[in-house]
């Protein structure tokens, strides 16, 4: 992978999305060996890694049913749901980024999420120079697909590692349509194997 202008984004893979949790993913917890070989090798190449969360406000979010919203409540702040998955090993160094935390919005994409001093995704990122973004996490149809898809419309170079996301398919199929749709949209579509091997060729392109 090339060593300073990409990234790693891990997409909220916490305990509620996750077999027994609040709003589980068929097999989400599956993704977890995965994402750790990718991070093991984004730290031996020096990558930047982000970690998104969703962090919710139980009384008073639009997201949640008791409001309107389509969703049981989830990944909400302080609780055990809302941590990262037990068996994920962010590094120390991994950057945090909080969405949901706006009750009025659904915050899916991890670009509509802060880190802790209140800097959006983008903006870190563009403070670093990164404009390559390697993504996988949870669910390939609902916060996956709209980060990827903001990616690429700020014009980042975006691969969706296959084997490190699945989707809850509320209809089925709606994980292969956003698959298609992020491929439509300019996204690279590709294994974290492939996605590893590409990158050392020349930035991936």
């Amino acid at each position: 992978m090339p060593r300073s202008n990409a990234a790693l984004l891990v997409v909220d893979v916490q305990r509620d999305f996750c077999p027994g949790g609040a709003l589980a993913v068929a097999h989400g917890d599956r993704v977890v060996p995965v994402l750790n070989r990718c991070l093991a090798d984004a730290m031996q190449q020096g990558l930047r890694v982000y970690a998104s969360r969703d962090w919710r406000h139980p009384a008073v979010s639009d997201h949640f049913a008791a409001c309107g919203g389509p969703w049981p409540p989830h990944c909400v702040q302080h609780t055990d749901g809302a941590l990262f998955h037990p068996d994920l090993e962010l590094p120390a160094s991994t950057i945090v980024i909080t969405k949901g935390d706006d009750p009025r919005e659904h915050g899916y994409s991890a670009f509509d999420g802060h880190t802790a001093d209140g800097r959006s995704l983008l903006e870190d990122l563009r403070a670093h120079q990164i404009d390559q973004v390697y993504i996988g996490g949870l669910a390939t149809d609902y916060c996956v697909r709209t980060s990827v898809l903001d990616a690429r419309r700020a014009g980042l170079w975006v691969a969706v590692l296959t084997d490190a996301i699945t989707g809850i398919d509320v209809q089925p199929g709606d994980g292969d349509r956003a698959l298609e749709e992020m491929s439509a949209a300019g996204a690279h579509v590709t294994t974290s194997t492939r996605g590893s091997k590409r990158c050392s060729r020349n930035k991936g392109r």
